[in-house]
């Protein structure tokens, strides 16, 4: 197959025209020539982030659940996400053949959820709550577009496709030394919700299960100081006047424009700090590290430890863009995700020592087709009660 045999099937996917045996020779086709080194034109090709994303989604719906899900014990690792990295440079491809822009898809993708079995558990949403600075609090899955509120000079809106937006270049600035220009909000999402939210100075937050996000309604001083709980992706808008400060726990992040990953459950051991684009400089109160693209900074609350390394930045995001990345990872971890996602309770009986993992899994199955791909390894396997998963050898 040639590349312009291979676009041509490409835009069949994309239009859901695609054959099952289109799919798969879509699948099994992943590179078999060269691609130029081209810089990106964020002017006609959008922001670069957001076309990764693009690629993600659009490739997730025509992947055959057989096909895209291969979890094994660690001894025999296999990675699928290689398809997804062969899409995105078929984009660039296709920009130097046709020279149009990539189509921009909605930030929060409505997903048909299956239906689920007896002691079966949906996947996640787009669940949230928001508190203002007064205490109200707004149900935003429930909540209708528009405008939902305003703070100060701030007004707080929920858009078409489901994103909150703090929008203050509509109404007149309000003194910094009135309360409502520091008013602090708060976005909560439950087990089993995520959420998508634009701060006022158009820094893009995606939060996952189980995590809150603390900041003002606008931003004044010298700095742009927010506090988070659980896991959040960033993409902070540039201003080199008002650094942009994430408070995790003891550990701060600091950074001026750029694309990370914070993960800072409070019950994993760890903190993690996963750096995609620009630099951010990282301090847990001991020790300080400024990591570069690619890299991942791993910290722990209770102590000095500090380490930078290279990171699997497909793991690190795989959450925000749909799906569940396993990397050589014990059961336990796993099914912490898994409880978050889906707001179920976990217990273990028996020994669950060298039980690691490797694979890629949809997050938008119910779980027990999650648990099922698991037990195909033979290593594990799940009993499934109401809001209960018990994990057995």
């Amino acid at each position: 197959m040639n590349k312009e045999e291979y676009l041509l099937l490409y835009e069949k996917v994309l239009a859901g025209k695609c054959t099952p045996q289109e799919e798969q020779q879509l699948l099994t086709y992943l590179d078999d020539f060269e691609l130029q080194d081209l810089p990106w034109d964020a002017e006609q090709m959008g922001d670069k982030q957001q076309t990764r994303d693009t690629i993600y989604r659009q490739l997730h719906p025509h992947i055959n659940s057989e096909q895209q899900i291969r979890i094994k014990p660690s001894y025999s690792i296999i990675r699928w996400m290689a398809a997804a990295v062969a899409l995105l440079g078929i984009s660039f491809v296709a920009y130097m053949l046709y020279h149009q822009p990539v189509v921009q898809q909605p930030a929060l993708v409505k997903t048909q959820q299956p239906k689920p079995l007896k002691n079966d558990a949906l996947p996640g949403g787009n669940k949230a709550i928001l508190t203002l600075a007064n205490g109200a609090r707004i149900i935003l899955d429930s909540a209708r577009k528009g405008k939902l509120a305003q703070q100060g000079n701030t007004v707080i809106g929920k858009t078409a496709n489901g994103q909150i937006v703090y929008d203050a270049t509509k109404m007149p600035a309000t003194p910094a030394n009135n309360p409502d220009a520091i008013a602090l909000n708060t976005i909560t999402t439950p087990r089993g919700g995520q959420y998508n939210i634009t701060l006022a100075d158009g820094t893009r937050v995606w939060l996952n299960a189980a995590s809150s996000l603390t900041f003002p309604a606008s931003f004044t001083g010298k700095e742009r100081a927010v506090t988070l709980t659980g896991e959040a992706y960033f993409e902070v808008a540039k201003n080199k006047e008002m650094p942009f400060k994430v408070q995790v726990n003891k550990m701060v992040v600091q950074v001026l424009g750029t694309h990370f990953n914070v993960m800072a459950y409070t019950d994993e051991r760890k903190m993690v700090t996963t750096l995609l684009e620009g630099s951010v400089k990282i301090n847990n109160g001991a020790r300080e590290a400024v990591l570069k693209p690619g890299q991942q900074a791993i910290a722990a609350e209770n102590d000095n430890y500090l380490k930078v390394q290279q990171a699997n930045l497909e793991e690190a995001i795989a959450w925000k863009n749909g799906y569940f990345l396993f990397d050589n990872e014990n059961i336990q971890s796993i099914m912490r995700k898994v409880s978050r996602w889906y707001n179920v309770d976990i217990t273990y009986t028996g020994n669950m020592q060298n039980k690691d993992f490797d694979g890629t899994v949809s997050r938008f199955k119910n779980v027990t087709e999650v648990l099922k791909m698991l037990e195909l390894t033979g290593a594990i396997h799940f009993k499934v009660e109401e809001g209960r998963i018990i994990v057995m050898p």
